[in-house]
């Protein structure tokens, strides 16, 4: 087994937070991971990129090779199409719908959501809006890793475990906010699932 992710967003949105939390869960699990450098500016409101790599055997490079990623995860829609060369033809793009406008050219929004929907195997949506359903707009980036973990090759115990090991120095009511996004997040991706609009392998335990 070998799993190939890029997660990308703007500095300020947890990025990091959830490459952690899934290498974390990973390593967890027994499996090899490497994650890479960020790459672009990693203060608020700069472009943020971070590539994971997990397999079942050990890992040479922590770089992803153009056209190898399984899943593009992305906080914001235009950091979403930035890496499609990256991803393989059966590979997922996921990504929050919202975009954060952070430059002066920033591309007209529907433009972008158009190029995004060119891609065969997609999931468009408004992350922001369901961690406010779920009580915390500040845990959005909990919302898109539970929307992606049955992509993920890591069980959903495993992942709860590590959102709780890694926010434990923190408030009892910060760490259950943080699960309840994660699991707003999956409620969400098991409906898509339910509706056969998402179709992917269900790595996580019930």
């Amino acid at each position: 087994m070998h799993y190939d992710l890029i997660i990308s967003g703007v500095g300020g949105q947890g990025i990091i937070t959830i490459a952690n939390l899934i290498g974390l869960a990973a390593l967890e699990e027994g499996f090899d991971a490497k994650q890479s450098e960020v790459h672009g500016m990693s203060q608020r409101g700069g472009s943020v990129e971070t590539q994971v790599r997990i397999a079942n055997h050990p890992i040479a490079s922590n770089m992803i090779p153009f056209g190898d990623a399984d899943l593009i995860l992305s906080m914001e829609p235009m950091e979403s199409l930035r890496y499609l060369p990256w991803l393989k033809p059966t590979g997922w793009l996921i990504t929050n719908d919202q975009p954060i406008i952070n430059i002066e050219n920033y591309p007209d929004p529907n433009i972008l959501i158009k190029e995004i929907e060119k891609v065969p195997d997609h999931l468009l949506f408004n992350a922001e809006e369901i961690a406010r359903k779920a009580g915390s707009s500040k845990a959005t980036n909990m919302v898109l890793l539970g929307v992606a973990s049955p992509h993920l090759p890591i069980r959903k115990t495993t992942l709860l475990n590590s959102i709780k090991y890694f926010f434990r120095k923190k408030e009892d009511k910060l760490i259950n906010a943080n699960l309840k996004a994660y699991e707003f997040g999956l409620a969400f991706a098991e409906k898509m699932l339910d509706q056969h609009l998402l179709q992917t392998r269900i790595y996580y335990d019930q």
